[in-house]
């Protein structure tokens, strides 16, 4: 059996077909244990830790972070006997090279480095005749005649060198100097005398002899001027020939701030002549400032984000839930002046000191108490079966904004818990959801769902449904406010419900009833609690 064991991408649930690799958390030549976490990817549900599942040494890692891999494609190799020693050419990982032999001690052509030994697996041979091993494979040509090696071996690396530019002549010293073409003037007799290395630059002028074009100007004769495609924009659109200026950026090309540099330079005018008052000489008035550059509309100035991952699953599911339930919405302004009275109550009994608790976890409660009387709210339309089928548990979600985006994750049964379980549950969910740790399992089976808009100072809004589930509800702001109490104005803390349901399963009676019901918990939570219970 292979000591080296490929280990595949995993399927995470709920028909996953792809992941994004965030980070590593292994190096190649790392010792790594069971179970221990090597990588973190992100799906479209969200980001997960996998763990490994075999001890061993790292040997290859076959996609970089940030690289997106399909659903059982080998993503990491691990040698899972370490201890038997160096690893012979025939037990090689899947793709490897195979050990040199033949003359030459197996240095490829071109080699000037060492050869690496075969137990180090740092071996290289040249690619062999075409056909013999599939492109691309280690040991293999690959596309633009490499040849195909493993991660972190092959040709020692030598420094990088531009190829010269066309019409621009190369100094060498054992080369003969060019002969310049025959309308080029004659060189200067100083020039004549100098060695052929340095051939290829000019002479400086002799006073007497005419003006020679500058060396700069020889070498850009002919030759592209490098610049970026926005910068040859901005040259265009401000007259300037991109060949006359010189380059300070990368290689010589040509930036932004050399082209508007030259642009400020050609409008700003030239320095007035001084003018004679009376006979004296008086210094002319200074230049007006040169004039700013115009704006630029392009992709220097834009940003562009991928959208992948949780964000491409949200679009995606809002938009089949847009166009296929038909959402209506209703609204309720509701004073929840003694719900937070309430709060204030429970925060101090022993058994919620050490628990956080908020508005969202009394707006949890009047859902729940909500959808007992009125169960319908929490169904789902099944096209498939023409049925509706009404789910007897319920799994509240609860909308969190992440750095990845929106995602919604939900609290498994939650009215089976009592009021101080269910204030644990939505802590440990929000929690999670802000590390971006959340499990695709705790986002699947929804089937009502709340999003505290209020938390970003907004009186409400209308949400759109989570695909299969029938009603969502937006929890505004709580705001205080002048409010008609007991026949007299005053201020109370005031805040407004949006209700959006599927009309195909709740029609307006029965989403009026749920909304009216959930306010009138909020508007009195303990005495509403003695008469429904």
């Amino acid at each position: 059996m292979s000591r080296i064991k490929e280990f595949t991408l995993p399927d995470l649930g709920e028909g996953l077909t792809e992941g994004e690799i965030l980070a590593w958390l292994v190096e190649v030549g790392d010792t790594i244990e069971l179970n221990q976490p090597i990588v973190e990817v992100e799906t479209a549900k969200a980001a997960v830790e996998i763990p490994a599942k075999w001890a061993g040494v790292v040997t290859r890692i076959f996609h970089d972070a940030g690289s997106t891999v399909e659903v059982g494609a080998p993503i990491v190799a691990i040698d899972t006997d370490p201890s038997a020693g160096p690893l012979p050419s025939s037990s090689s990982p899947p793709g490897s090279p195979a050990s040199p032999s033949g003359p030459g001690d197996g240095a490829p052509a071109g080699f000037s480095g060492p050869v690496p030994s075969a137990e180090s697996l740092a071996a290289v041979e040249v690619a062999p005749a075409e056909g013999a091993v599939e492109p691309g494979l280690i040991g293999g040509p690959a596309p633009g005649g490499r040849t195909a090696v493993l991660v972190g071996y092959g040709p020692r690396t030598v420094t990088a060198k531009r190829r010269p530019r066309s019409g621009t002549p190369t100094a060498s010293p054992t080369a003969t100097p060019a002969t310049p073409p025959a309308a080029a003037p004659a060189p200067a007799p100083v020039a004549a005398a100098a060695p052929p290395v340095a051939a290829a630059v000019a002479a400086p002028p002799v006073p007497a002899a005419p003006s020679v074009p500058a060396a700069g100007a020889s070498a850009r004769a002919g030759a592209v001027v490098l610049a970026k495609p926005p910068v040859r924009k901005l040259a265009k659109d401000l007259g300037i020939d991109l060949s006359s200026l010189t380059g300070t950026g990368p290689l010589g090309s040509v930036t932004r701030d050399d082209v508007q540099q030259a642009a400020a330079a050609r409008v700003a005018p030239a320095a007035a002549p001084s003018t004679s008052i009376n006979g004296s000489s008086a210094p002319a008035a200074a230049a007006p400032a040169a004039a700013p550059a115009p704006a630029v509309f392009d992709a220097s100035r834009e940003q562009r984000i991928p959208i992948k991952g949780v964000r491409k699953l949200t679009a995606e599911n809002m938009v089949a839930s847009a166009f296929t339930a038909p959402h209506v919405t209703e609204f309720l302004t509701v004073d929840v002046t003694r719900s937070m009275k309430t709060l204030e109550r429970l925060k101090a009994r022993p058994e919620f000191r050490d628990v956080r608790i908020s508005p969202l976890l009394l707006v949890a409660k009047a859902v729940l108490l909500g959808i007992k009387r009125h169960p319908m709210i929490n169904s789902t339309w099944s096209g498939a079966t023409n049925e509706i089928v009404v789910k007897e548990y319920v799994n509240l979600g609860i909308a969190a904004a992440t750095e990845r985006g929106l995602i919604v994750p939900n609290v498994k049964d939650a009215g089976r818990l009592g009021l101080r379980d269910l204030a644990e549950a939505l802590n440990t969910l929000v929690q999670v959801a802000k590390s971006g740790k959340t499990p695709p399992s705790d986002m699947s089976g929804g089937t009502f769902s709340i999003t505290n808009v209020g938390v970003f100072g907004v009186d409400t809004g209308t949400p759109i449904l989570p695909p299969g589930e029938s009603a969502i509800l937006a929890f505004g702001a709580i705001r205080p406010m002048p409010w008609v109490h007991k026949g007299k104005i005053k201020i109370r803390q005031v805040t407004t419900l949006g209700l959006s349901f599927d009309h195909r399963i709740v029609d307006g009676e029965l989403g009026s009833k749920f909304l009216r019901d959930v306010g009138t918990f909020l508007g009195d939570p303990e005495g509403t609690l003695l008469s429904w219970t």
